[in-house]
């Protein structure tokens, strides 16, 4: 077995995501412990049209700030054509402590915000800054602790078991905490993987989700939440006064977990309902069968996998004659829609390999 390597695309580190993959903390202390499983990973967005739907207020966090600071490390990497920002949307990865597995996931600030003057992409930043920042302190599994020690060392190991649940838990609070977030909310989804033990584990709140990807064919589709058709379940932040305060706004703990072992092989890929209101299921599989056939190496595949989904996407977005899925639900709700939705688009992927 191998110490893990958890790959995602990245130039600068140790928080920004570019074109070619790289070791995470590479330059940092290594871990000894002996991993069975490694984990290729690459972020990749696209934003929707400019002047589309509501006309946006742009607030952003200043540079200078930490959650700026963080988003711009994030953001600096080449391009093929997609945009610069993921608009509204924002995602994290993470490798967690002692190199024990990787954390990560994605948000999608609601749009309509906008109508009172508030920044939607201020509250899904917020969000995923503070969901890296907890979860990089945290375990995926039990803290591992070196059998060779005293007891009362063992006892002092640092940190502790996060799971997804309860990371969001906590940068939830802290995003609500934020004076630069004055109102917003957003979707969540935030996933797990043990490095150890190859488990997978979820949290998702709402309308972005996760899939995984096994031989081939859709292992598992996250659920989506919702309160009515095109009003997904959102974790808020709401003034108390005046007409927000009548905004919808639920809770971590209304977030679904999931939980299952990994194989090797498995593809996990994360994603905002900008993809999912354009792509249907069958479409992502064969995209992914497609770039696996070509071959090449692990992180070649997964950001070729992220490319293609994107410009896939893209091109059903701007198709008013096909059949998308949002148009589908739609029709199931007796309301009339054709073509494609025009959305931002983010998108994590995650290659599972079990080295033994």
């Amino acid at each position: 077995m191998m110490t893990l390597r958890s790959h995602v695309c990245r130039k600068v580190p140790p928080l920004s995501l570019p074109f070619l993959s790289r070791v995470l903390a590479a330059s940092r202390h290594m871990s000894t412990v002996q991993r069975p499983y490694q984990f290729h990973i690459c972020a990749n967005w696209l934003s929707a049209p400019e002047g589309h739907g509501i006309k946006k207020k742009n607030a952003p966090f200043h540079p200078d700030s930490a959650i700026g600071a963080w988003r711009d490390e994030v953001l600096i990497r080449p391009r093929r054509g997609f945009s610069k920002t993921p608009g509204e949307d924002f995602f994290y990865v993470q490798e967690v402590r002692n190199q024990s597995g990787i954390s990560f996931g994605v948000a999608d600030g609601v749009g309509g915000w906008a109508t009172s003057g508030v920044d939607p992409s201020l509250f899904s930043q917020a969000l995923m800054y503070h969901s890296r920042r907890y979860a990089k302190d945290g375990w995926p599994g039990e803290p591992e602790v070196d059998a060779t020690q005293d007891y009362e060392d063992r006892e002092a190991v640092e940190g502790w078991e996060l799971s997804p649940r309860d990371c969001l838990k906590l940068a939830y609070q802290a995003t609500l905490r934020e004076r630069a977030v004055v109102a917003g909310s957003s979707t969540a989804c935030l996933i797990n993987l043990n490095a150890s033990s190859g488990l997978l584990r979820a949290a998702n709140l709402g309308d972005s989700g996760f899939m995984i990807i096994r031989s081939s064919a859709v292992f598992h589709r996250q659920r989506a939440q919702s309160h009515f058709f095109n009003c997904p379940r959102q974790l808020a932040k709401i003034p108390s006064i005046g007409e927000l305060s009548d905004e919808i706004m639920d809770l971590p703990d209304d977030a679904d977990i999931y939980e299952t072992n990994l194989r090797d092989g498995d593809l996990i890929i994360a994603y905002t309902d900008g993809l999912s209101d354009n792509v249907f299921n069958s479409e992502i599989s064969s995209i992914c069968s497609l770039v696996f056939r070509s071959g090449g190496s692990e992180d070649a595949q997964v950001q070729l996998i992220s490319d293609r989904i994107i410009e896939y996407a893209r091109a059903c977005m701007y198709n008013e004659k096909r059949t998308s899925p949002f148009e589908k639900a739609a029709a199931m709700h007796d309301q009339l829609f054709t073509g494609g939705k025009l959305d931002d688009i983010t998108l994590v992927v995650a290659l599972v390999r079990e080295v033994m």
